[in-house]
């Protein structure tokens, strides 16, 4: 391994390898190239890239991570997993692994909300952006749901605030915390990644681990992981409920009780009145994706939740939408999740209809047609148009059908936007035939 030539807290030495050349790694390029424009900057991806500004090399195919002890700094972006054999080895004789998390939480002199948890990110992440945008002039989303953190930490000022959808790649190797960390339930997602439940749930709570007395974790104190995780952290904890309280049946975030309590306790910290977080949730518009209303066809409403791509996911999703909830599309790619709970609320719930689709939605007929509570007509469909149709033929006027998958959409389409925007398309292609 090289001798470091210079060392500073999460950059060190003179020659550094981006991981992984996507969002992440182009925004990790930009920053180094303005910050340390004698950087000898080196790519490594699995796939042949074309960089945004001049490096030394790049390393691609299988032996694209053969190169490590070569370089005093790797930067890893999250879609690489840390466990990757390569990574461990070089850790392990010394080797230096960042990320731009790491960066970011090392530069900001700025206060830092931090969101996690398995689903709701999003949606909470933005409301509280919206919320807090009433009172305060910088209020900036940044992560998943935003651009890249080092993209906005050039220009911060006095008045920023960063409100942060971390996710567990993010967090895997975390070593800062934010100074607000809110705890959304998890459940088990991305086990192709790490293989348990039990790596994952770790993954996540490191995002209190760096907290101190001075720190706040705010968090469901009816989900038991929530609560286990906020136990973990030093700084002061506030807990909500979804249990109760005012409902906002009205209000464009329909049902969405998690997303908006966190959402309140958090801006009470920055004592926002009870009145201006109404008046907020009352001009907060969902995310796509996400129980978004598409429209009324045929008498029907129809609602896009493509983004749910766990089975707690789906079953919140009819909870929120209601008893009116007759038709649901589901199924996509498999990654060994179990069904088993949505299988038990599915035969106890309104829906008359469900129309399957995927590798997921083959092993979902088979489970229901065997189950002897089971009340539903199944159908199994090839494609979204086929699905689409057969959801206009079987809901009645003044019901609800969603598309709310529970798996992910890999084994058909691009991503969950893809999938998400094919049944809009078609919602309105076959109302209009």
């Amino acid at each position: 391994m090289k001798k470091i030539l210079h060392q500073e807290s999460e950059i060190r030495g003179s020659d550094i390898l981006i991981v992984g050349y996507g969002r992440e790694g182009e925004s990790v390029h930009r920053y180094i190239i303005k910050n340390y424009p004698k950087m000898r900057v080196s790519i490594a991806d699995q796939k042949l890239v074309a960089p945004l500004f001049p490096v030394l090399n790049i390393f691609s195919g299988k032996q694209w991570l053969s190169t490590l002890d070569n370089f005093q700094t790797v930067v890893r972006s999250p879609g690489v997993p840390d466990t990757l054999s390569e990574l461990v080895s070089y850790k392990a004789s010394g080797g230096f692994v960042t990320s731009s998390a790491n960066i970011f939480f090392s530069r900001t002199k700025q206060t830092v909300i931090g969101v996690t948890g398995t689903k709701g990110k999003s949606t909470t992440t933005s409301l509280i952006a919206h919320l807090l945008s009433q009172k305060i002039v910088d209020v900036r989303v940044v992560g998943n749901i935003g651009k890249p953190v080092l993209d906005y930490i050039e220009d911060e000022t006095k008045e920023t605030i960063y409100v942060f959808e971390m996710s567990s790649h993010q967090l895997a190797d975390i070593r800062y915390s934010p100074q607000i960390a809110i705890i959304l339930p998890v459940v088990s997602e991305h086990l192709d990644y790490y293989g348990s439940f039990e790596k994952y749930y770790e993954a996540k709570a490191r995002i209190v681990l760096f907290q101190t007395k001075k720190d706040s974790v705010i968090y469901n104190k009816d989900d038991k992981t929530a609560r286990e995780i906020a136990q973990r952290s030093l700084g002061r904890k506030v807990a909500y409920n979804t249990q109760g309280g005012k409902t906002y049946a009205n209000a464009p975030l329909l049902g969405n009780k998690e997303n908006m309590r966190a959402a309140f306790a958090c801006c009470t910290i920055f004592s926002l009145s009870a009145k201006d977080m109404e008046k907020g949730l009352f001009t907060f518009m969902p995310l796509p994706h996400r129980l978004e209303f598409v429209g009324k066809y045929k008498g029907i409403r129809f609602y896009n939740d493509s983004l749910a791509t766990i089975p707690e996911a789906t079953i919140h999703a009819i909870q929120s939408l209601g008893d009116k909830t007759e038709t649901l599309i589901a199924g996509g790619f498999d990654r060994g999740v179990s069904y088993e709970k949505l299988v038990e609320f599915l035969v106890h719930s309104s829906i008359k209809t469900i129309i399957l689709m995927g590798q997921t939605g083959n092993k979902l007929a088979i489970v229901l047609r065997s189950n002897k509570e089971n009340h539903m007509n199944i159908i199994e469909a090839s494609s979204m148009k086929e699905a689409i149709r057969a959801a206009y033929k079987n809901t009645a006027e003044g019901k609800i059908c969603v598309l709310s998958p529970a798996a992910t959409s890999f084994d058909q389409y691009k991503d969950y936007k893809d999938r998400g925007e094919q049944f809009t398309t078609w919602v309105r292609r076959v109302a209009a035939e």
